[in-house]
């Protein structure tokens, strides 16, 4: 192929190319040197001398500098937003279509200077009149068409708008109108033949590609500008987005001097644009080697609207025109094709499948505005279907909310329909646009153009927040949070954006500098989420500014070590001393926990005002979400307290808790935590709930491991507004942090923030995201740091400069590799692990006796109800027996326990008890509570009574909601922040505890030596053997003598009232803060034989763990007179409901050979009281353990093991039980009775 026809109307720059060549040919580029080294020099450029073209030639340049601007939202304080900066450029008022001109033509004659004469054309002026005498020979025919371009300049207006708020970059209309030539050469490829000649022989050529050429703009050295052609190559294969990069690629070689020959080559067809200096209309020539040029004239209004209004316009749906004109070579291109490739031009800028294909390939979030006919106002008012895509958008407006910082939608999870977010859907089109409507009081307004609508509800609903209310059933709440959402967030002022930045700094350097220093060690790392710091951080910087007193954060341990320094304030020499493994144990001698499980407290000063708050984190195993209801029941003991102590009236404890997204929708402590929110018993006034949305659970995407859209649906639910927050986007991430913090303080509830993110490393540090995420993990290598984007942001904005960055960021890693070098300069070790058995002191000689007058008082007090309240005349006899209790005596289990949890409360003690139906009682044993009949009021004596003693200690019952995980986990939480409480908690029945098995087990029974949280929980597991089946007799007694030892917990089994009494109240006035679980009766609440005397709560001065036969041995183990010690042979060794069977067979039978000894406390095993008891019977030889579980369950298993190393000289000791069984108990009443009667039979053996 001749140069002609390969450079086309780029032959003058060859020719300047070959001029530099002859002077110095090391000076062009290699592949210029290989062309004229082969070739020789162009037939243009023999025998002419180069002369650079005069700047009266040159054209001015069409592009203006860009400006940045920040994500931001409109306003609440008076700073503008980004609402307020979209309304505005809505609302601008065009001129005329046709403006009358500033300065008439008629002014610049003066100035215009001719000098007559000849000039000679040399370089590119002579290049283009030879192209142009060349182009003569070429026969042309050119077909003309005007298309509408409204829907273009709308769907223009919305990528740009959205390209300007996310990754930069501006489409324009020569991009659009580029991109469907090439499709509709796709359609006519005839349209990219050309014409060759060859031996006096006609070719039509069919090129290979669709290489489009575009005419640009060049400046020459001595700035005149001269015009080449560069072609965008096989722009067949290209998307839109890779079509406008290519484009742009071209142009940005082109003005830096960059363009290879390459890039000269190869036209096929090519675009102008005449349009751009205001031409309607022009018919280019063309150029040989080419078969069809396309000219794109002035976008305007019909020449016969050049005097209407804009508003004329709107209402007549007058809209902007383009004249297309498609050149073309009539020798291989014909007339009829022409038009026909013209037509589909003109269809497909207003087809709805070629604007999808746009916005699909720029990842546009919203769909296309589309081309509709303009529709009458007729039907329903076009006024109240406004209205309805207003409601549309703030119901719905945050499916399509840029929210993702990855882009990224998850395969296999369900796309919403999102159709009623179109205005068509509403019967409205782009003809509607700058009509104005009744907008009812929507952005201050009574009336608003629909532009100005559509503008301000993307502003307002569609950027990085989304936000999900309009479920919330409370009107005053959803009007409150509509409007400050429709106002939008105020743009921050330079000190906060720095101050932001300097968070995002210390997270990202923290994380950076842990990955260098410890590699491979486990962290689990914030990093991709690092904006949580500053969304952290603002939370609390706002409760500080409301005056309130704490903030309480639970979390997982993703990010923790980042939160305990950046936000708690936890030194960062501690945190490298437990990289280095010089751990020290938080309780003496305990086992400790590993760095990213422990807890901290600190304080926070408020930033930007005078506030302080305390800051504490709790503690948490890796179970994800355990922590939930333990850090609320923190948050509720800590405000109550604040009421009791300083008379707050408000909620001042913020329970702020984080989730994962996996974990949140996958597992139910999340739900249970929630019900209880707005519980009387639980309620804290809000937890301000942040979902740390990495989008993916360890290996597991969301397709596979929620059924729901969104990770946070459930809170919808719980009638709970939910804002999703693009993570990349600090800025929106810290305002919807304080307008979660006041709607938790203007309403009192839970309120959601789902920070969407993503996990830049694996699920710990040594674990290959990219074995099962594989394209996931493409986009998150290739994406930039939330850090690194920001600062691009401010320094692109002019908020700060390069340098100011580079020294926060170097400065912050200086200050830590300081530490470091000290820790590692250090000689450290690891706290010593001798166990916490002598951690505590334990409580000795305590008087756990009332007197009297107490017993009288609370006896009383069920007694002399007040005057107002009626009782139930089903509890006459109740009242009547604890009434008179004192002189009647034979007290009951729920009286006896009742006496225990009133005279506390008397003594000025906040009594706390919490369970299924625990103020009735499972059993109808309690009665704490009792209800008016008539108007179903409530009244509770002992905690009246407590009132009247005025030592401001409560009584307090709560039924709690059916669930043992979340319930049990409030009650620990709320002991480990208030220790003088007495708090119990307890079970429907002792077995239903297993569904907070994570709670005993992580933290009820080994809290204390992992993290040092002391508690002094009290459980109360109903157990007994009566026949009920597998799922009511046990409370698995096994299970917590397995999870004891160095006197963790004490656990007990008594056999009295009054024992359980001295028990309680041992645990409530002790020292010592350990748990106490209880397992207590269920037929014995109404044995006869299992009562109490007054004398047993007033004489008796202690808790008994070993209680000998009465018939043997007295109280204060004293020989009973009379009785025969000595010929006791068999010791029976027992605890609970068993005793009183085993006794009353001992009875009939008249056995003085057997002793029955009872076991009241588990553990500690009370060797020496039992080795006591042992010593009574010196002619022992047997001692029988018999117990109604299973031989695999109960206490033998445990006792067999231990009790003979604490008494080597014990006698024998031997099981009476049921079998080994995988179940607890049979299920059928007549067995259960067979094999008690064989199990009683067996103990009685001779």
């Amino acid at each position: 192929m001749s140069s002609e026809n390969t450079f086309g109307q780029n032959s003058w720059l060859v020719d300047e190319m070959f001029q530099q060549f002859q002077k110095d040919p090391s000076s062009v580029d290699q592949e210029w040197r290989e062309l004229f080294e082969k070739k020789g020099a162009p037939d243009t450029a023999r025998g002419t001398e180069r002369v650079s073209p005069s700047a009266s030639g040159a054209s001015e340049a069409k592009t203006g500098p860009k400006v940045a601007r920040t994500t931001t939202a409109p306003s609440q304080d008076g700073r503008e937003t980004k609402v307020d900066q979209a309304a505005a450029a809505a609302t601008k008022k065009n001129t005329s279509v046709l403006p009358k001109p500033k300065q008439s033509p008629l002014d610049k004659i003066g100035s215009v200077e001719v000098t007559p004469g000849e000039t000679q054309l040399k370089g590119a002026f002579k290049a283009i009149a030879k192209n142009m005498n060349e182009s003569l020979e070429v026969p042309t025919a050119t077909t003309v068409r005007d298309m509408p371009v409204k829907l273009m300049f709308e769907n223009r207006a919305i990528i740009n708008d959205h390209l300007k708020r996310t990754r930069g970059g501006k489409i324009s209309f020569t991009h659009i109108l580029g991109y469907a030539i090439v499709q509709a050469t796709k359609l006519h490829p005839d349209m990219n033949k050309n014409y060759r000649e060859e031996d006096k022989k006609s070719f039509a050529v069919q090129p290979e590609h669709i290489n489009l050429g575009l005419a640009i703009d060049l400046p020459g050295k001595d700035g005149a500008r001269n015009l080449v052609v560069a072609a965008i190559k096989e722009c067949e294969t290209l998307s839109f987005d890779e079509f406008v990069t290519a484009y742009e690629d071209i142009v940005e070689r082109a003005r830096d001097g960059k363009l290879t020959m390459d890039d000269f080559s190869g036209v096929t067809i090519q675009l102008t644009n005449p349009g751009g200096i205001g031409t309607r209309h022009s018919i280019p020539r063309l150029t040989k080697g080419q078969g069809t040029i396309v000219g794109v004239g002035a976008m305007d209004y019909p020449a016969e609207f050049a005097g209407a209004s804009e508003d004329r316009l709107a209402e007549l749906g007058v809209g902007k025109l383009v004249t297309l004109t498609s050149t073309y070579d009539h020798r291989v291109i014909q007339g009829a094709e022409s038009g026909e490739f013209l037509r589909d031009i003109s269809q497909l800028l207003i087809d709805d499948k070629f604007w999808d294909d746009i916005f699909l390939s720029l990842a546009i979030p919203y769909s296309p505005l589309r081309w509709a006919q303009d529709l009458p106002n007729t039907g329903i008012n076009k006024d109240t279907r406004v209205m309805q895509l207003i409601q549309a958008y703030r119901s719905r407006g945050h499916l399509i909310a840029d929210t993702n910082p990855l882009r990224w939608h998850q395969p296999g999870l369900p796309t919403p329909d999102s159709r009623d977010l179109l205005i068509e859907t509403h019967g409205l089109t782009i003809w509607d646009l700058d009509r104005t409507f009744h907008v009812g009081g929507f952005g201050g307004k009574e009336t608003m153009t629909l532009r100005e609508v559509l503008t301000r509800l993307r502003a307002a609903y569609t950027l990085h927040v989304g936000a999900e209310y309009t479920h919330v059933l409370d009107r005053d709440e959803r009007e409150w949070l509509r409007d400050r959402i429709e106002a939008g967030m105020p743009k921050p002022t330079g000190a906060e954006q720095k101050y932001i930045l300097q968070k995002l700094n210390a997270a990202e350097a923290f994380e950076n500098f842990l990955q260098t220093k410890y590699l491979g060690q486990k962290r689990f790392s914030l990093e991709g989420a690092e904006t949580l710091i500053p969304l952290m951080d603002a939370v609390i910087d706002t409760a500080a500014g409301q005056g309130l007193d704490e903030v309480v954060i639970g979390m997982p341990h993703r990010g923790r070590l980042n939160v305990l320094f950046n936000i708690v304030g936890k030194p960062v020499a501690t945190i490298f001393n437990e990289f280095e493994g010089n751990f020290k144990a938080a309780q003496q001698g305990g086992s400790g926990d590993v760095k990213y499980h422990l807890g901290f407290e600190g304080e926070h000063i408020q930033m930007f005002g005078d506030g302080e708050i305390k800051v504490s984190l709790a503690a948490n195993p890796s179970h994800l979400e355990a922590v939930d209801s333990v850090m609320v029941g923190m948050a509720r003991a800590k405000t109550d307290l604040l009421r009791a102590t300083e008379g707050r009236e408000d909620n001042p404890v913020v329970p702020l808790m984080l989730h994962g997204d996996a974990s949140f929708a996958g597992l139910g402590i999340v739900q249970e935590t929630l019900n209880l929110s707005r519980l009387p018993g639980y309620s804290v006034g809000g937890t301000i709930h942040i979902v740390v949305n990495n989008q993916i659970g360890f290996t597991t995407t969301p397709d596979s491991g929620r059924s729901s859209f969104y990770a946070t649906d459930l809170a919808k639910g719980f009638d709970c507004p939910v804002f999703h927050v693009n993570g990349d986007d600090p800025e929106a991430a810290a305002w919807v942090a304080q307008l979660a913090t006041e709607y938790r303080r203007e309403f009192g509830k839970d309120v959601f923030i789902d920070l969407i993110c993503y996990r830049l490393r694996g699920h710990n540090e040594a674990d290959d995201p990219t074995v099962t995420q594989p394209v996931m993990y493409e986009r998150i290598g290739a994406h930039e740091s939330v850090r690194t984007r920001y600062t691009k942001d401010l320094i692109g904005r002019g908020d700060i400069t390069e340098d100011e960055a580079e020294i926060a960021a170097q400065d912050f890693h200086d200050q830590l590799d300081s530490v470091f070098s000290d820790v590692k300069a250090s000689e450290g070790k690891p706290s010593e692990q001798t166990g916490i058995t002598d951690s505590q002191e334990l409580t000795r000689g305590l008087d756990t006796s009332i007197s009297e007058e107490t017993f009288k008082r609370l006896a009383k007090a069920y007694a002399e109800l007040p005057d107002d309240f009626t009782p139930n005349k089903r509890l006459k006899n109740v009242l009547k027996n604890r009434g008179g209790s004192f002189e009647s005596g034979d007290i009951d289990w729920g009286w006896g326990e009742l006496l225990a949890f009133g005279s506390l409360a008397e003594q000025g003690k906040f009594v706390r008890l919490a369970g299924e139906d625990s103020q009735r009682g499972t059993f109808t044993q309690r009665h704490a509570v009792l209800y008016n009949p008539e108007n179903a009021e409530a009244f509770n004596p002992l905690d009246h009574a407590a009132a009247e003693a005025g030592n401001d200690g409560h009584f307090v019952v709560y039924n709690s909601a059916l669930t043992e995980y979340a319930g049990l986990g409030f009650e620990y939480g709320y002991t480990i922040a208030n220790h003088d409480a007495v708090v119990a908690w307890e079970a429907q029945f002792g077995d239903f505890a297993n569904g907070a098995q994570t709670i005993i087990d992580e933290y009820i029974s080994s809290g204390e030596t992992k993290w040092g949280e002391l508690s002094s929980l009290i459980m109360l597991l109903p157990h007994g053997y009566e026949g009920q089946g597998p799922d009511h007799s046990s409370a698995r007694i096994e299970r917590y003598l397995q999870l004891v030892a160095e006197g963790s917990m004490t656990i007990a089994q008594p056999s009295t009232p009054a024992n359980h009494f001295h028990l309680l109240r041992r645990q409530a006035l002790g020292e010592m803060k350990r748990p106490l679980v209880v397992f207590t009766p269920k037929s014995m609440l109404r044995n006869k034989a299992a009562v109490s005397q007054p004398a047993d709560f007033i004489e008796t001065s202690k808790f008994e763990s070993v209680i000998d036969d009465p018939n043997f041995v007295a109280t204060g183990n004293t020989k009973v007179d009379g009785a025969d010690l000595d010929k006791v042979e068999t010791i029976l060794l027992c605890s609970g409901k068993i005793y009183y069977e085993l006794a009353k067979r001992k009875e009939k039978e008249g056995r003085d050979d057997v002793a029955i000894v009872r076991v009241e406390m588990l553990h500690p095993i009370p060797f020496n009281r039992i080795k006591d008891a042992f010593g009574n019977y010196p002619n022992a030889k047997q001692v029988r353990w018999v117990q109604d579980e299973p031989a695999n369950q109960g206490a033998w298993p445990f006792y067999n093991e231990h009790l003979r190393e604490l008494i080597p000289d014990m006698p024998e000791m031997v099981r009476v039980s049921r079998r080994a069984q995988s179940t607890t108990a049979t299920g059928v009443a007549k067995v259960h009775q067979q094999e008690e009667q064989s199990l009683i039979d067996e103990a009685f053996a001779k």
